[in-house]
């Protein structure tokens, strides 16, 4: 659920990116392996130390990193850290230790290959006009993260969004995609692979499914200077608004951080059926710290608060409304879609169109009955 911003060094936006959802390997191929490293006992130390005082610093809930402090020294004082000689290997057990206190999702030690450039504190800026045309190449070579847009059998739409990216620089794809699919009677939005992004294009996008008043969609609560952010539609789009018919949302297991507030804030709004699977459960939103030369950490320095349950998915994910495997689930609400536009369907012949398009899915689908 994080910004992406322009003027992160290369490496640590590499990083980033892996801290932003679980499957992010899984959504775009698994990566090379990184070479390993061989740590000792003062690497170690470093690394732990280092950790901590982020923690301490930073993390969105200051009794909870009490408590993981607490169980790495006690665990670093058994001497269970000496027999980890690997760095890849001490990343993920510090991150199993830390996530077994916290279940935060997002909360990740990383190893990197190449060492991690010092930063010191740098106040915010905007981007030079050489680092936002970087990141619009960057962004158009995924197409803003619209992977296909399409109109499918029966007149439904069907956008597949792989993550949600700088909704200035994206504002023109989320318009283009949106009026494309204007004109047909029903909506699937498929984030089966989406591993998050920036909340402001969730906001962007969820507009579209509103009427110009603005609607209160999510808060995100932050430590630092203890403030809340609100997310709202906006009042204004670019494109065309889709109003007044069905919209699907799929989800996956793999469904993660602002992928799954998109899904959590359409379902308590009563805008869009789920279907699919439990989404992976990361509402923490945060921020990447250098721990050492070859160690960083993504620090959940925020927590989303939804305005209608006050809470949210940390830990649990977003139940859907229709539970159904995830290769399935895009079958699931293609039908659901047509069955519901049959019902008002009066024409006899595309009637009987719909009709075998429903009886295919059916079969595909082994409903029991299919092609009786």
């Amino acid at each position: 659920m994080r910004v992406f911003r322009a003027a992160v060094p290369a490496l640590l936006t590499a990083v980033l990116i892996v801290c932003c959802a679980a499957n992010v390997s899984a959504r775009q191929g698994q990566p090379e392996e990184q070479p390993d490293r061989t740590l000792d006992a003062a690497a170690r130390a470093q690394v732990i130390d280092a950790a901590i005082k982020r923690l301490n610093e930073s993390y969105v809930f200051p009794e909870v990193a009490k408590k993981m402090e607490a169980t790495v020294r006690e665990t670093q004082r058994k001497g269970e850290y000496d027999s980890i000689t690997s760095a890849r290997q001490f990343a993920e057990r510090l991150t199993n230790d830390f996530q077994a206190v916290s279940r935060d999702k997002h909360l990740r030690v990383r190893y990197s290959h190449q060492p991690i450039p010092e930063r010191g504190p740098q106040q915010p800026r905007e981007p030079s006009a050489e680092e936002r045309a970087e990141r619009q190449r960057e962004l158009g070579w995924i197409n803003h993260g619209f992977d296909r847009v399409e109109r499918l059998p029966g007149n439904v739409g069907y956008i597949e969004l792989r993550g949600f990216f700088d909704p200035e620089l994206g504002a023109e794809t989320v318009a283009a995609a949106m009026n494309f699919v204007s004109g047909t009677d029903a909506l699937i939005i498929d984030l089966r692979r989406n591993g998050g992004g920036s909340p402001d294009m969730v906001a962007l996008i969820c507009s579209y499914l509103f009427g110009p008043e603005p609607v209160h969609l999510n808060d995100l609560y932050w430590r630092e200077g203890d403030r809340t952010d609100e997310f709202w539609t906006r009042k204004e789009v670019a494109g065309r608004r889709y109003l007044g018919k069905d919209v699907y949302v799929l989800t996956s297991s793999r469904t993660f951080s602002g992928a799954e507030e998109f899904s959590y804030n359409l379902k308590n709004l009563k805008r869009a059926t789920l279907v699919g699977e439990t989404t992976g459960g990361g509402a923490h939103p945060g921020r990447m710290a250098r721990l050492a030369e070859h160690f960083g950490m993504f620090v959940p320095t925020g927590r989303a608060i939804s305005p209608v349950t006050k809470t949210n998915w940390e830990g649990t994910g977003v139940e859907p409304d229709v539970r159904v495997t995830a290769d399935k689930a895009l079958k699931t609400a293609h039908l659901f879609a047509l069955r519901k536009q049959f019902e008002r369907v009066t024409d006899g012949g595309l009637k009987g169109e719909m009709r075998r398009l429903i009886e295919t899915l059916q079969t595909e689908l082994g409903e029991p009955g299919a092609g009786k």
